[in-house]
């Protein structure tokens, strides 16, 4: 995950967008010509969004921009390293 690929996806796009552009990503990494770095790519870009829309939801719950994204990183790295 980038913070600053999350970041601009959670400014630029609604929720109703991130889940329709998962869907259509989603249905593209079942494509059986795909390689491997190209579902991983794939991956990586679903990832992400899921991340945007988390931040986004955060956003909305009343945390600022900042201390969203802030709060969403120390989640996942918590849950890559849970010390």
């Amino acid at each position: 995950m980038k913070l600053p690929v999350i970041k601009q996806i959670q400014k630029t796009c609604s929720v109703e967008e991130i889940e329709t552009a998962i869907k259509v990503l989603e249905a593209t990494s079942e494509a059986a010509s795909l390689k491997e770095e190209e579902v991983n790519v794939i991956g990586e870009l679903i990832s992400n969004m899921c991340g945007a829309m988390e931040v986004h939801a955060m956003i909305v719950e009343g945390l600022s921009e900042r201390d969203a994204l802030n709060g969403f990183m120390k989640k996942v790295m918590g849950s890559i390293d849970p010390s």
